[in-house]
């Protein structure tokens, strides 16, 4: 007796090992930005912990123009995952340039981080010279500054003019004042600083970016504060946050610099697959330290944040694993 129920055993143990379905495999494509920057290992992050989930699965990162350009190609079935700024994402939503009409296809699986904060470097002799402490002295005095923003079309560009103009000095005073403004992309604008051929950056840059480290070995530097209607105009207007910049952040700053700052978050179509969306989704909780571990700028990711946009509404396959792990 004991012999034919071990033989039972084993056949009922072999018939559910031949009807268990197998864990999916994904071969998925993410738009992300240029090939070497920090987009680029979030996709390596993001592919590290889709494959821990799902062993064989690919997430093959493919370069585009960015946040901008992710939203059209998303929205084209030309890729699977997006990384997009929130401020994009607003933009889109209420069909702001570059797009002709509202976006309303795109939903949110998380969050990837917050703080990228619009930080305004001057050269501490030029500011010195000028008596100038915040980006509203420039307003005040009139001062012929040459400004620095990211490249045309670029948010961080955007939100930088806009940040200039809330102040009173918009880069049409600007250059009226005997000041100009030069569109660069962030690896440029060092150099130009360095060479003195300007006299400020405005750009969305992580804090003790390497960049500016270098920067401050070749010239002194000055951060730049920003009153809170100038910052709160800019904020409302781009659906953006605020970021407080510790001062120990840099050994030549001192006191806490508050600014806006843009965010990064992976979004997917709202007519994804609600399986794929729900085991990605779950795949990057269960999996954040691989997100984490791709640069030390990471590190303060947590799976709380990744549950706590606001640009767009998540998807709802994507809301439910939060829910449940207690997030949102």
């Amino acid at each position: 007796m004991s012999k034919k129920i071990t033989m039972l055993s084993a056949m009922l143990v072999g018939a559910f090992v031949a009807v268990s379905p197998a864990k999916a495999e994904y071969n998925l494509t993410l738009c992300g930005a240029s090939p070497g920057g920090l987009w680029s290992l979030l996709g390596s992050g993001i592919d590290a912990a889709v494959k821990e989930s799902y062993p064989g699965s690919i997430v093959t990162y493919q370069t585009s123009g960015g946040g901008f350009a992710n939203i059209a190609l998303l929205g084209q079935n030309k890729c699977d995952l997006a990384i997009v700024h929130d401020a994009e994402a607003a933009v889109a939503k209420k069909g702001g340039k570059p797009f002709s009409a509202p976006v309303d296809n795109i939903r949110t699986i998380a969050v990837l981080y917050t703080w990228a904060p619009m930080q305004m470097i001057m050269n501490a002799d030029f500011a010195k010279e000028h008596g100038v402490t915040s980006i509203e002295d420039i307003a005040a005095k009139k001062v012929p500054v040459r400004v620095l923003l990211n490249k045309r079309g670029n948010v961080a560009s955007q939100v930088g003019a806009d940040m200039l103009t809330a102040a009173g000095a918009s880069p049409e005073n600007i250059e009226a004042w005997g000041g100009n403004v030069t569109y660069a992309a962030s690896k440029e604008q060092g150099e130009l600083m360095r060479d003195r051929r300007a006299d400020v950056i405005l750009n969305s840059l992580f804090v003790n970016h390497r960049s500016i480290r270098q920067l401050a070995d070749a010239i002194d530097l000055k951060l730049l504060n920003a009153n809170s209607d100038t910052l709160g105009e800019v904020s409302e207007k781009w659906s953006i946050g605020t970021y407080m910049i510790p001062a120990d952040a840099y050994k030549w700053k001192e006191g806490g610099t508050e600014t806006v700052t843009l965010s990064a978050q992976l979004f997917v179509r709202d007519d994804a697959d609600p399986k794929m969306v729900e085991e990605i989704t779950a795949a990057l909780v269960k999996n954040a330290d691989k997100i984490q571990g791709v640069h030390k700028a990471m590190k303060p990711l947590t799976t709380k944040l990744m549950a706590d946009g606001k640009a767009i509404e998540y998807h709802p396959a994507a809301a439910s694993v939060y829910k449940a792990e207690g997030l949102q």
